[in-house]
């Protein structure tokens, strides 16, 4: 076992946690050593380990791989940048095939809807932000937090649902349907 030392993203209190070792998870600990987010963002990863399915930390793992990608209305690549909906999109595409709907309404009804208490990590969350439903959308990564590409002038980056701001345009949370049950857990490796 290693020991992990890590704060999370709202500035918790240090913590050592003991965690397996495993090839992705190195991976995604190598990922945040690089782009210098290990320290902000330890305690959602391993959240995020303990309560996904192989595919789902593997979808996880590569939305977090676009944090500090800048904000670019339309965006649909790392390079260019992205949007909310482009974000999704590519995340969904790269770590499991699915090719989603371009715009946020689209995804929303291109998905499942789920009651919030029911989210997981790679879930679909949903926000009224433009005085419109289904006008902005994020990856859930667990423990109350998403991942997206806020707006121009931004990058793409985690917050908390919990926050005023989020709870007061929340839409609603949404499942990507797959062919079988088990596409999330046998997607890319």
């Amino acid at each position: 076992m290693k020991i992990w030392i890590m704060a999370s993203l709202l500035g918790w209190a240090v913590v050592a946690h003991a965690a397996p070792s495993d090839p992705a998870f190195e991976d995604m600990d190598a990922l945040l050593v690089n782009k210098g987010l290990i320290s902000r963002l330890g305690e959602q990863v391993h959240h995020a380990r303990e309560s996904v399915s192989e595919g789902a930390s593997s979808l996880v793992i590569n939305a977090m791989g676009f944090l500090g990608v800048p904000y670019k209305y339309g965006g649909d690549s790392a390079e260019a940048g992205l949007d909310c909906s482009g974000l999704v999109r590519t995340v969904f595409e790269q770590s499991v095939g699915k090719v989603l709907p371009r715009r946020a309404a689209d995804q929303a009804a291109a998905t499942q809807p789920i009651d919030r208490s029911e989210l997981k990590p790679g879930d679909l969350v949903f926000f009224n932000t433009m005085k419109r439903a289904f006008s902005h959308v994020g990856i859930y990564l667990g423990d109350g937090k998403f991942i997206h590409a806020p707006r121009s002038g931004s990058q793409v980056r985690v917050e908390d649902m919990r926050m005023t701001y989020w709870q007061t345009r929340f839409n609603g949370a949404r499942r990507v349907p797959f062919a079988n049950e088990s596409a999330l857990a046998t997607s890319v490796r």
